[in-house]
């Protein structure tokens, strides 16, 4: 019998999820509006279709017959994913949780509802009376329903908030915002596939960002050297986290800061694998654990397999922004090649036209230099 996978979008930020299933034995069936990606190329089957049209997916999912429905590092997909897999009657999770996991407001109201520690949130739209709100700066401005570091500001005085809250508005797809308290510490972020309401950890990645006011990634450590008993910690806050927001089935990415003082504050999770190669790379790198077999499995109704498929070692993902960071690239493929893993996109004539994440000019996977 043919085993049919559905998988949400075409970007390269798929392409590992559909090489992998092909690899296990599925025919990949891939939805996203045509733009000419990879995963358009990869996929066994392409159907040219929004991702955000769910209802038409199930129609075509339907007729396909499929046994799982999938996607990785996409925030927007989780909402079809979880859609189709509950009509299908799919392992997945319930269409009613999916608010809570991709609306930054309603995960914020759920987690203060059961206790989670998180930052304190007001809930912005063309109706708030920005003038009128009692604020302690330094405050984050961020959209409810975006990833990727995108609207996302700082800001240490009033005088530029409604330029911030506009600009943040606009990023996001229900035009409402977010002013929140500004948590401090160390920015990490947590990995875990949850199988049938069972969560297991499998990474915690450092973090390393531009900082104000923009907070774009520029590159990730793993494993992240951080105490037992602050590991421990975390996994105690993460997986009771997930329990709040009801996620029972697939890959999670839980974004966290640790302070001086060992506390923690949950920025955000997401019920999907982290993007930047943390969930499709670093984490096989620094655990050995197939960690894109696993979603594939946990989609498909099967308990994920913990056979370690490679060696364990420690690494970081360098991202690409400026003329030295494109030196020091070059620097290293030319002195210590053995070094670099592997090269994820490489695009040296954006520099100097970098706005955000989605535009840098690459990123490479290394052997971290110190641990």
């Amino acid at each position: 019998m043919e085993k049919n996978l559905a998988i949400i979008g075409a970007s390269y930020l798929q392409l590992p999820l559909i090489e992998k299933a092909k690899e296990m034995g599925y025919t990949t069936h891939v939805f996203a509006w045509k733009a000419n990606d990879v995963g358009e190329e990869a996929a066994d089957k392409f159907y040219p279709i929004s991702i955000i049209e769910k209802e038409e997916i199930l129609e075509v999912c339907k007729k396909i017959g499929i046994c799982g429905i999938c996607s990785i590092a996409s925030d927007v997909a989780v909402i079809t994913v979880n859609y189709v897999a509950e009509k299908l009657g799919l392992a997945g999770n319930k269409i009613e949780t999916t608010g809570k996991c991709t609306n930054k407001h309603l995960m914020r109201e759920a987690f203060e509802n059961a206790g989670d520690p998180s930052p304190k949130s007001i809930l912005v739209d063309d109706n708030t009376k920005l003038d009128e709100l009692q604020l302690e700066y330094p405050v984050i401005v961020k959209p409810t329903d975006r990833s990727g570091s995108r609207g996302i500001f700082k800001l240490e005085n009033p005088l530029m908030l409604k330029e911030a809250v506009e600009k943040a508005k606009n990023e996001g797809f229900e035009n409402k915002a977010l002013i929140e308290e500004y948590a401090k510490g160390q920015e990490y972020s947590v990995e875990y596939i949850s199988y049938k309401g069972n969560h297991h950890f499998l990474a915690l990645t450092l973090k390393h960002t531009t900082g104000a006011p923009y907070f774009i990634e520029t590159g990730h450590l793993e494993p992240a050297p951080v105490e037992e008993d602050v590991l421990e910690k975390v996994k105690n806050v993460v997986s009771h986290a997930l329990n709040t927001l009801g996620i029972e089935n697939g890959a999670s990415h839980s974004e966290i800061k640790i302070d001086k003082n060992g506390e923690i504050k949950i920025i955000e999770i997401g019920a999907r694998m982290g993007g930047d190669c943390i969930g499709s790379d670093l984490v096989q790198y620094s655990t050995g654990y197939d960690f894109v077999k696993m979603v594939i499995q946990v989609a498909c109704g099967e308990k994920p397999d913990f056979t370690k498929v490679t060696d364990s070692m420690n690494v970081e993902s360098i991202f690409i922004f400026t003329q030295e960071d494109l030196d020091e690239y070059e620097k290293i493929k030319n002195e210590n090649p053995e070094d670099i893993l592997k090269v994820v996109d490489y695009h040296p004539e954006n520099i100097g036209k970098i706005t955000d994440s989605s535009n840098r000019a690459g990123c490479y996977i290394r052997k971290a230099k110190v641990f």
